[in-house]
């Protein structure tokens, strides 16, 4: 056999590198039909009948070049808004170093964002994976580890709340506690008890039964997003704390939503008066790039070894350069001040629009994070408000069927917070006339 030409095979693909570099996929930039969803995508979701196409700060434009403004963040994603230009060059600048090299290797930018966070949190060990969910398992299997270690393979419990939101995997959405999103799937993992959240008597009782001795840990949200918007009672939260130390116990605290200065600090239980042992992270740590992460402390971290639990892509370098901007911006006065003085302007402006319709039976929440609780006769509408924001320019959320959840950028401008509420105001007059 001839032996190929050296040359001439580098000359080839440097030509077949430059033309696919250079030359437009006309498939790439072809509109798309949202009726291909129905064709093509697995029914998990029912999205808008609107694409968004474009983003910048706190508005989105669709395919016909109607603009939004965003409210939702991409369920508390996009912290900085859309395109922020600090992540922009972080992503530019590491696309074109290095994309990908797994875990049998470390990498700077994945080192850099683990110091950062451990320089501003409890935290001394940081393991970084691709999402909340993975994050929240990662600390439920750590939990259980760490138990079994030290006191025996009886010592599995978890103790987690009704109408939480842990994740999608088998064994975080059995944490949450929310049958509509764990039924059908079984056999689910055992070892759960679920109790009414901000109930300090009911958490007190699961641990007197039969002393606690099983109880591994207790997992909750400082805040329940998905559960309706509520802030977890300093009280509740306090007596967490002070149960799992009495039982030896580990205090996970999901922070994937109420983090990265969703509720003015950069991270909630910073406002709460309790350190946790275990605390996830994810959705504004990459501000729209997939990322999440587990913090804990070395004592804990002892109980994963090289090999009991792992991840491909999480610790990306291109995800964990992003993250790096992001948390650089968040983790300024500025902006955690300024999500505080958000959060009043977006009470002041719900109230006076509940004053002029008598809508809401409560505005609650923390931050730039908010639950707009419908009253009678209007309760079960908030799918209703939901899809006529939609028709009205505004990305709004829910948090069930009762609550209207609002969860814009950190650094939302106070036009944007003025004319979005206007526009919700005119989605309330035509959801709930």
């Amino acid at each position: 056999m001839t032996p190929p030409n050296d040359a001439a095979a580098k000359a080839v693909i440097a030509a077949t590198a430059r033309r696919d570099a250079l030359a437009p996929s006309s498939a790439a930039t072809m509109p798309v039909a949202r009726e291909l969803f129905d064709q093509l995508m697995v029914p998990c979701f029912a999205p808008a009948p609107f694409i968004p196409v474009r983003g910048e700060g706190s508005r989105v434009w669709d395919q016909s070049g109607r603009m939004y403004i965003d409210f939702a963040s991409g369920v508390a994603v996009t912290a900085l808004g859309h395109c922020h230009p600090a992540m922009v060059r972080a992503l530019e600048t590491q696309a074109r170093t290095i994309w990908h090299v797994s875990n049998w290797f470390t990498n700077e930018p994945a080192l850099r964002l683990a110091q950062r966070l451990v320089d501003a949190t409890f935290a001394e060990r940081v393991f970084f994976c691709n999402s909340g969910a993975e994050a929240n398992e990662a600390a439920l299997k750590l939990a259980r580890r760490w138990a079994h270690d030290r006191f025996g393979p009886d010592k599995v419990r978890v103790i987690s709340t009704m109408n939480a939101f842990h994740g999608r995997t088998l064994f975080t959405v059995t944490a949450g506690g929310q049958a509509k999103y764990a039924q059908g799937f079984g056999p689910n993992p055992a070892g759960f008890t679920h109790i009414p959240y901000n109930d300090v008597d009911a958490l007190e009782a699961v641990f007197r039964a039969e002393g606690g001795d099983d109880i591994c840990a207790v997992i909750l949200e400082p805040m329940q997003g998905e559960g309706g918007m509520t802030p977890g009672t300093p009280a509740f939260l306090q007596a967490a704390r002070r149960l799992t130390r009495e039982h030896n116990a580990l205090l996970i605290l999901d922070e994937i939503q109420s983090g990265m200065g969703r509720t003015g600090a950069l991270f909630s239980y910073m406002q709460k008066g309790i350190v946790p042992d275990i605390m996830t992270s994810a959705k504004g740590l990459g501000g729209g790039f997939p990322i999440g992460a587990m913090l804990t402390t070395t004592e804990v971290a002892r109980a994963f070894g090289p090999g009991v639990h792992g991840t491909t892509y999480g610790g990306n370098p291109l995800a964990c350069a992003v993250a790096g901007a992001v948390f650089d911006v968040i983790n300024t006065t500025e902006v955690l001040d300024g999500v505080k003085a958000r959060h009043a302007l977006f009470l002041e402006g719900l109230k006076a629009i509940n004053a002029r319709r008598h809508l809401f039976r409560d505005l609650r929440g923390e931050g730039v994070w908010l639950g707009c609780e419908l009253d009678d006769p209007w309760r079960g509408k908030a799918a209703d408000v939901m899809k006529a924001a939609g028709d009205a320019g505004l990305l709004v959320l829910m948090a069930g069927p009762d609550v209207v959840r609002l969860a814009p950028s950190l650094v939302i401008s106070l036009d944007e917070i003025l004319e979005g509420l206007a526009r919700l105001e005119t989605a309330l007059n035509r959801a709930l006339a």
